[in-house]
């Protein structure tokens, strides 16, 4: 099968998030999927099925699928706007999350997602254990968001994965699928994030285009914004664009090809 992996809300190879794109003629049984992201062994494999106007999209971390990924989505897209669908300004994906679209402008890729609004939470005494810090707040909608009180703040976090795991026994949770966002308001930018998910495998993502599904209502109201830039602030770093749609959210970035070859299965 063709693969490509492309780096994702980035204009430069080796930042932004890199994610691996499977082209499939029909669906192969999902343990083989598992197998191949495994071996692939980035954050998210997207794999997709080409349909009568849109494509099927799934997306595998190294040990499960999740139900929503940003980064990976884009990165399907920019394989697609440079092959397939040359002529096409618009791509629409069915997936777990419902049908997703990306649009071009120039060489800015837009994603439209849902909107994923959170509500109060505890301050679990998992946060304060594995990363050292206590919250100003604590959120929870499919991801935990952690209000931190500056961005120096949340670039000094070195959490401990293993003790951050808990938090899934000491939040009563009965699925693997989340994360943690941690976030605050940025010195130049709007608002800066971090994302650790180390219950999927993906001890600290790089960047994540489904946090801002949640990290752009928290903001925008905050802000009294509706068009945002976010940066997240992982060691590869990347830039979003973001734009609060009520029930929808905007999330857009630039991608880079960094590899194209074959999987042989």
């Amino acid at each position: 099968m063709r693969y490509e992996i492309v780096d994702a809300f980035t204009d430069k190879l080796f930042s932004g998030n890199p994610a691996g794109v499977c082209f499939l003629d029909v669906w192969l049984p999902d343990d083989i999927l598992q197998k191949i992201a495994a071996e692939n062994n980035l954050s998210e494999t997207a794999f997709l099925v080409r349909r009568d106007g849109y494509y099927e999209l799934r997306w595998f971390t190294p040990i499960l699928e999740v139900d929503l990924c940003g980064h990976a989505t884009l990165a399907s897209a920019f394989a697609l706007f440079h092959g397939e669908e040359k002529a096409a300004c618009e791509i629409r994906f069915q997936t777990m999350s419902g049908m997703l679209a990306v649009t071009r402008e120039d060489d800015l890729l837009y994603l439209n997602f849902p909107s994923r609004p959170v509500r109060p939470c505890p301050i679990y005494q998992t946060f304060t254990d594995a990363m050292g810090i206590i919250p100003l707040a604590a959120y929870y909608a499919e991801d935990f968001l952690l209000l931190l009180d500056s961005e120096e703040t949340l670039r000094r976090i070195k959490p401990d994965f293993l003790l951050l795991k808990r938090i899934k026994s000491e939040a009563g949770l009965k699925s693997d699928n989340f994360g943690v966002i941690v976030t605050a308001k940025g010195n130049d930018c709007d608002f800066v994030s971090r994302f650790f998910a180390p219950n999927v495998g993906v001890d600290e993502d790089p960047v994540t285009g489904r946090a801002h599904c949640s990290l752009i209502p928290f903001w925008s109201e905050k802000l009294n914004q509706v068009e945002m830039t976010a940066r997240q602030l992982s060691n590869r770093g990347g830039t979003l664009l973001c734009r609060d749609q009520g029930e929808r959210v905007k999330i857009g970035g630039k991608a880079v090809q960094y590899l194209s070859g074959e999987i042989h299965v």
